[in-house]
């Protein structure tokens, strides 16, 4: 196993388990035998949020040549493409700038990757990935599963400061990579597409179901109108998948579970949220 980001450094997977990553330019230097690649790489929208527009897509360009580049090369039989929910709002002119132009550049790499497989005869498996629970969750204030934990594990109350509808849907880390990888080994030689899942839940009602199972309040502000932010993907792909390959699914209550069990032992060992980025 290798791996490759933006710099060289030390991935901390757990207090024994440390993991070199190799700068990216180094990617195509691997030598070729048959490669399974999971592909992660991307400047996301935060990034996009403080950046000169051309210059973020200059970025994330460069990092999608430098994997495309390597992949004859070294051997890659299947790729793993991990897209974005963004993708299908690249063309909605009521999300925001940031959003639309993130979800424009991961729609690129979609098309980009499953080009490179129908033409070489190869695996692809492209998932739009929405909210995702579980170890190794990072960005830690952005996200509202995450948040709400946070405050749970703090002693409460959850606080949602949303006053709107926002509605998602979350789908555990290990659920979806048992479905990437078992994808990659079948060896299809053909492009697999699928939306993440998760079943539909409001923001107030993730509060409330974290809040019950650790034992803590809610506070939010009076809601009112409004329209509703709605990032949700259509899994119906995704569910099918599941089943032909009798993947569990992993209920909401075990995610929560599991994200917070991760978080307070990161917490417990002081760890960055980067260190187990």
């Amino acid at each position: 196993m290798f791996c490759f980001g933006s710099r060289q450094a030390e991935l901390r997977l757990s207090e024994t388990q440390l993991i070199m990553q190799r700068p990216l330019v180094d990617l195509v230097k691997l030598p070729y035998q048959p490669t399974y690649l999971l592909h992660f790489a991307f400047l996301t929208k935060d990034r996009a949020e403080t950046m000169q527009e051309a210059d973020y897509c200059a970025a994330n360009r460069v990092i999608r040549q430098s994997v495309l580049d390597a992949l004859d090369p070294i051997g890659v039989e299947a790729a793993f493409i991990a897209s974005s929910g963004a993708a299908q709002f690249a063309d909605d002119m009521l999300a925001k700038p940031a959003m639309r132009l993130y979800g424009m550049l991961k729609r690129e790499d979609e098309d980009v990757f499953a080009a490179w497989a129908e033409g070489r005869d190869k695996s692809s498996v492209i998932a739009r990935i929405f909210n995702l629970s579980g170890p190794h969750i990072n960005k830690l204030p952005s996200y509202a599963l995450s948040s709400f934990i946070l405050d749970a594990l703090s002693g409460g109350p959850v606080i949602v400061q949303a006053r709107h509808d926002v509605r998602r849907g979350y789908v555990a880390i290990r659920e979806l990579m048992s479905l990437a990888f078992a994808l990659l080994l079948e060896r299809r030689h053909e492009v697999v597409r699928f939306d993440s899942g998760g079943d539909d839940i409001e923001l107030g009602e993730l509060a409330s179901t974290i809040a019950s199972q650790m034992n803590c309040s809610v506070e939010r502000p009076s809601r009112g109108g409004g329209p509703a932010d709605v990032y949700l993907g259509d899994d119906r792909d995704y569910r099918r998948l599941l089943d032909r390959h009798r993947i569990d699914r992993v209920s909401l209550a075990e995610q929560i579970d599991e994200t917070a069990a991760f978080l307070k032992h990161a917490s417990a060992l002081g760890a960055s949220q980067d260190s187990y980025a």
